[in-house]
């Protein structure tokens, strides 16, 4: 973590630094969001699919390469065709719930029309990750409370500027989860509408 604490020093700066470190796990929550399927097609919804390639376990975008010509269609082109029948194992057991059809030279995948249940267990693994980044940043900020309480333990700082930090990790905190909150509803928002 790479927060400092002095005594005296502007509460911004240490603000700036809290918010640095918990938005590492919005950046990740935002990141794992685009693999939630929202009706449009995304590489991102299978480039990270582990595949047998070569001996061992490697992802997707690293055996081939991935696009999404329009908004229902992904379409995986591999750099080496013996690695076809690989990838289209990996799609068919993957939980995308598609079908890849394999020409020999690339794989398409159709994405079909979401039904409410499916949307349903889209906005369930949606809240799942929601909680995750929250508790992500709680972690940060207990992690940050400590290191605050300790000092004062030890006289480093004083109980009022200590009190000053608290209060400012709690804003920041505050702040960061108002912020998943909205990320995810807008995501929401957007399976919903499919």
């Amino acid at each position: 973590m790479n927060i400092t604490i002095q005594e005296g020093a502007p509460a911004k700066q240490f603000e700036k630094d809290v918010e640095l470190e918990m938005s590492t796990h919005i950046k990740h929550f935002e990141k794992e969001l685009l693999k939630v399927r929202t009706g449009r097609a995304h590489p991102s919804m299978i480039e990270d699919l582990r595949i047998s390639a070569y001996g061992s376990s490697m992802p997707l975008k690293e055996v081939s390469a991935v696009t999404a010509p329009d908004a229902a269609l992904l379409v995986v082109q591999p750099w080496d065709k013996a690695m076809l029948g690989e990838i289209e194992k990996a799609l068919s057991l993957s939980d995308l719930g598609v079908t890849p059809m394999n020409d020999g030279n690339i794989i398409r995948i159709q994405l079909p029309k979401m039904s409410s249940s499916r949307r349903d267990e889209l906005v369930k693994v949606l809240h799942s990750k929601l909680e995750a980044c929250k508790i992500a940043v709680r972690n940060v900020r207990k992690e940050v409370s400590n290191m605050i309480r300790e000092m004062e333990k030890s006289k480093k700082i004083s109980e009022d500027y200590g009190r000053r930090l608290a209060e400012s990790l709690q804003k920041v905190t505050d702040k960061l989860i108002m912020h998943s909150d909205g990320i995810a509803s807008h995501k929401e928002k957007e399976i919903k509408a499919l």
